[in-house]
């Protein structure tokens, strides 16, 4: 069949096959469609469940709460504050490069900086905008939807008591970890341990919900420090006072407990504030009076004195010939101000003969001058534990020449810090026991180690009082109502290979009350620049301040009243 219609039939015929065709293929789609959405809800669903984690999961860190510092009764002195810290992913913030600048100014940093750093980083997952912002500034910020851009919770240091306690509490870095002083002492025993959480984030990173606590953050322990802040705060008004009359480069204080060996107070000058990182200078921080070592001059000679006591060559009325005035050891003339003539030992403390104390320290066995000496904790550190403490300088005997042994009766040739010369004076008042230096509060006293002999400590107890009586040179340490223990000193520092003629170090060091001794202290003035330097002038008034508001403070009893109204004597109670 020819014609039109048979032409109309191919076509039909043609339409239909391509028809069953294309249904044939959209059928074939269909099934593998379904097929393969069967096979991944079905049979690899765990594999989606994972996808969606990896994109939506994320495991975020929960810091940890540092432990709080107080004194002994409970007053802060390094607390925690929660701050925000703002972060973004760089490669999210750069692919909306319009939100850049205006962050910029909203955290106060240079927009071109910012750019800078976005692009060198922009492979990472995190870096950091600015650490440690008021949680209300940054929340402003969060606020803003600004992509990549989060917030993450952390704990800045705050130290309420300033520069009064810097330099024994010291301070963390931005990462709350500590530097110097306790904070870097006792890290491991503040430092708190970071945790962990799962949370669900939307596609701009905002945390949707939390879905799970990995691990929950430990917070650091509280520590208690052996300082009390009154007394704390008074040294340290009273050494700033010092330093700022005497014109003098630096001082310290130093304060302990005499029957725990617990630092009571402990200040420097000049001092830095640790809430004001721009302070923040090795020659401000340090703790001078743990880490600066000196000359103690004759502050020094009541050791010589209990060394000879120790040896059993003196006695207490044991008496020493000063004449003519000089001693002459070597090439070295040694020298007193006057010619004393004979004079006891509690005279050779009260007039500091440096006479006197040469011809004692001479006469005794190097060894057995050592040994004593060495006893008092001189050339080692202490139990403190403090970061950077020295451990001063005491030479073996086998060391010593002639010379060495006779400068070393008035404080020359060696070297102490005034934490090492207060608790040889608290082993002194403490009837020769000495207790470890504790800056943490102790809860009983510490099992002491025997020194000197308990009739070697009283005698020296009893010498060192006339050094602070009209006869002596410390009587400006006195304090009214009690009875005080002391012996001031004075020394050359040495500079271009000699001793100064014009550099001085004043010290005076002491115990308080005499009768029951419970403080002994040091002051150190260094370099005072007013032509005025003795120790007797210059550091024993800070003593005598120092102690005066500090018997008060701890409602210590007086032990001596002189001259009563109705004429009576002194009255004493004895010493126990």
């Amino acid at each position: 069949m020819t014609g039109p219609v048979a032409e109309t039939r191919l076509l039909q015929r043609s339409i239909n096959r391509r028809c069953h065709l294309v249904g044939a293929l959209l059928a074939l789609a269909a099934v593998i469609v379904i097929g393969r959405a069967v096979q991944l809800q079905v049979f690899n669903q765990a594999f989606l469940n994972e996808q969606a984690a990896a994109r939506h999961l994320r495991v975020e860190r929960l810091s940890a709460h540092r432990g709080t510092i107080t004194d002994r009764n409970g007053e802060p002195l390094a607390v925690s504050t929660p701050v925000d810290s703002v972060w973004v992913t760089p490669r999210d913030l750069v692919a909306a490069p319009d939100y850049i600048r205006p962050l910029a100014v909203a955290l106060g940093l240079d927009p071109e900086s910012l750019i800078t750093r976005l692009t060198r980083n922009v492979d990472k997952e995190f870096m950091y905008l600015k650490r440690h912002m008021n949680p209300a500034d940054a929340a402003r910020i969060a606020q803003q939807g600004i992509p990549g851009v989060r917030l993450l919770r952390e704990y800045r240091r705050y130290y309420p008591a300033g520069e009064v306690t810097g330099h024994l509490i010291g301070f963390t870095d931005i990462d709350d970890r500590g530097q110097e002083g306790l904070e870097l002492a006792f890290d491991h025993h503040l430092r708190g341990q970071a945790g962990s959480k799962r949370v669900l984030k939307d596609r701009l990173g905002q945390v949707v919900e939390d879905i799970e606590s990995i691990e929950p953050p430990r917070p650091g322990r509280n520590t208690i420090a052996s300082i009390d802040l009154r007394l704390q705060y008074l040294a340290y008004r009273e050494m700033k006072a010092a330093v700022h009359r005497s014109n003098a480069g630096s001082g310290s204080a130093v304060i302990i407990d005499v029957d725990t060996g617990e630092v009571l107070a402990m200040v420097n000058q000049p001092s830095y504030n640790p809430n004001d990182r721009s302070q923040f200078a090795a020659y401000r921080y340090r703790n001078r009076a743990i880490t600066d070592i000196f000359e103690p001059g004759s502050s020094f000679k009541p050791l010589i004195i209990a060394a000879a006591l120790e040896s059993g060559r003196y006695q207490p009325d044991s008496e020493v010939d000063t004449a003519p005035g000089y001693v002459r050891v070597g090439a070295k003339t040694i020298e007193d101000s006057t010619n004393l003539g004979r004079i006891d030992l509690a005279t050779v403390l009260a007039r500091s003969s440096n006479v006197g104390a040469t011809k004692i320290a001479m006469s005794l066995e190097p060894a057995t001058l050592w040994s004593v000496l060495s006893g008092f904790g001189l050339g080692r550190t202490s139990a403190s534990g403090f970061p950077g403490e020295s451990a001063g300088l005491l030479s073996h005997y086998q060391n010593w020449r002639p010379i060495s042994q006779a400068t070393l009766a008035y404080g020359y040739g060696l070297s102490v810090t005034p934490l090492q010369l207060v608790q040889a004076y608290a082993v002194l008042a403490a009837g020769g026991l000495q207790r470890p230096v504790s800056l943490l509060a102790v809860n009983q006293p510490p099992i002491a180690r025997r020194v000197v002999r308990r009739d070697t400590a009283d005698a020296l107890m009893a010498m060192l009082e006339i050094v602070v009586s009209p006869k002596g040179t410390g009587q400006r340490a006195a304090v009214s109502g009690y009875r005080v223990a002391g012996k001031t000193g004075t020394t050359r520092k040495f500079a271009g290979g000699g001793y100064s003629e014009d550099r001085y170090t004043a010290v005076f060091a002491g115990v308080v009350p005499a009768s029951n001794p419970r403080l002994a202290a040091v002051i150190v003035i260094d370099e005072p620049g007013t032509g005025e330097y003795y120790g007797g002038h210059v550091a024993a008034p800070v003593f005598a301040q120092v102690m005066a508001g500090a018997l008060r403070i701890l409602a210590i009893p007086p032990d001596q009243v002189d001259e009563l109204r109705d004429g009576s004597v002194t009255v004493a109670v004895n010493r126990k």
